[in-house]
């Protein structure tokens, strides 16, 4: 294990030393598909997107590697419906609005095809590391709904005692193996994400030989943040500092087991977030025994996690595929989880003729750096409600506590300046488009009457 910071920096510039066979690598074949989904990262966490206390060397290298997205989308700014969003390529608006917990019957439902089920028809070996969080009744576990295997949570590590008072002992948190509870897991989480990295690295290393899908979904940094000991005090950012650090040492990890196995260049590496940091007033957070600063940061942008501010949904994202996606790339295209779906899809050629309507769109030639993303527009909501659209630069806002708000993202990612008096015409027609996607949709849409 590794135990100072200056270790881990060096393991760091050996990787940077260790002759690549990306260039060689043969190309042909089904690609590899890895996408490591951490929960709670703010935008502004790691390095490369500008935090100037949490060093995320292995994670600027992906994105020196590959490419960096800034307008980068989740498909809501809370947990469950946000997974369901990735895993459908829908937008949770069309079937899952609402968290499960432990007290929970349902999930997301079984009619919806998810992208371990098109992998697995494609004869991938499929593995789900971490948190699920898409309903933990055995129809809803992960090995229902075509992974090979699982190991992790069943929804959020905050589901403990004290955390959750009400909860009976038939409804406390377990680590799972497939679909067997195998032990509990209390307040004490500190092994959760070095288990995890040794759990993808076995599955990569056994699955090595035929097309794989991993889906890593770290329960860091979520409330209460923890890390295990060697990790323990290595960042200057404080614990959750170290917990970030943590989780790029794990990413680290993966690439440089690709790398070993010589199949780094036919795999499509994705590393993103679910939504922004949980921010709540300091008094609560001291409430639940936790500092006020364990958490994370959403950078220049306005709002958390819960929002429907940049700050709940704007991520930030990396995506690397050596000799495919151009390496050290920005793009800043309007881009979200739920075009990950139809671009797996398509890089695979998986089949998606008996599944139903994606509202994402293949963003295959962005990877290729061949064009631009076809996304122009996107809606976030909350709950079932309709609250925003983004139309190019522009978003409109409509709730009924903050009223009408339209910011232009290009000069104002902060949303610090409402402009909607100055643009009454654009307002009405992206009050429309939100009419007609409400209508479409199902969704309530508050502003509906605000509007003539």
């Amino acid at each position: 294990m590794i135990i100072k910071k200056s270790l881990l920096l060096a393991g760091f510039f050996a990787m940077l030393l260790m002759p690549s066979c990306s260039s060689s690598e043969a190309a042909d074949g089904l690609p590899n598909v890895i996408i490591i989904f951490t929960d709670d990262m703010g935008y502004g966490d790691l390095a490369c997107y500008g935090n100037p206390n949490i060093e995320t060397p292995n994670l600027d290298r992906m994105a020196d590697e590959g490419m960096r997205f800034t307008s980068f989308y989740v498909g809501a700014s809370v947990c469950s419906p946000s997974r369901a969003a990735l895993m459908t390529g829908r937008y949770p608006l069309r079937h899952m609005t609402f968290n499960t917990g432990p007290e929970s019957t349902n999930g997301l439902p079984l009619e919806e095809t998810i992208m371990a089920e098109i992998l697995s028809q494609k004869g991938y070996a499929t593995m789900a590391i971490g948190k699920w969080h898409l309903g933990h009744m055995s129809e809803y576990l992960p090995t229902s709904r075509g992974f090979d295997s699982f190991y992790g949570l069943p929804y959020s590590n905050d589901m403990i005692l004290p955390w959750c008072p009400w909860l009976t002992e038939e409804d406390r948190l377990f680590l799972y193996e497939d679909s067997t509870r195998v032990r509990e897991i209390g307040y004490d989480q500190e092994e959760l994400t070095v288990n995890y990295t040794e759990q993808a690295l076995s599955f990569i290393e056994s699955s090595a030989g035929e097309p794989f899908f991993l889906y890593l979904a770290h329960s860091m940094p979520h409330l209460p943040v923890s890390t295990s000991e060697q990790f323990r005090g290595i960042s200057e950012g404080g614990l959750y500092g170290d917990v970030i650090e943590t989780i790029d040492w794990s990413t680290g990890q993966i690439m440089a087991k690709l790398k070993e196995l010589g199949i780094d260049g036919n795999t499509l590496l994705v590393f993103t977030s679910d939504n922004g940091p949980w921010i709540d007033p300091p008094q609560r957070m001291l409430q639940r025994g936790v500092e006020p600063w364990h958490v994370g940061s959403v950078g220049m942008l306005r709002g958390s996690k819960g929002t429907t501010y940049e700050g709940g949904f704007r991520v930030p994202a990396i995506i690397r595929w050596p000799g495919k996606v151009p390496a050290g790339s920005v793009n800043h295209d309007i881009v979200a989880t739920i075009d990950l779906f139809p671009t797996v899809a398509e890089v695979t050629g998986a089949d998606l003729s008996g599944g139903k309507a994606l509202d994402g769109m293949s963003i295959s030639g962005v990877l290729t750096g061949e064009g631009a993303s076809p996304r122009k527009e996107y809606f976030y909501s909350r709950g079932d409600r309709l609250q925003a659209y983004r139309k190019g630069d522009l978003k409109l806002r409509i709730t009924g506590q903050d009223g009408i708000q339209l910011f232009d993202l290009a000069v104002d990612p902060g949303e610090r300046t409402n402009i909607a008096d100055r643009h009454p015409e654009k307002v009405k027609e992206m009050h429309n488009a939100m009419v007609v996607f409400a209508d479409e949709s199902g969704a309530e849409f508050k502003g509906r009457s605000l509007l003539p």
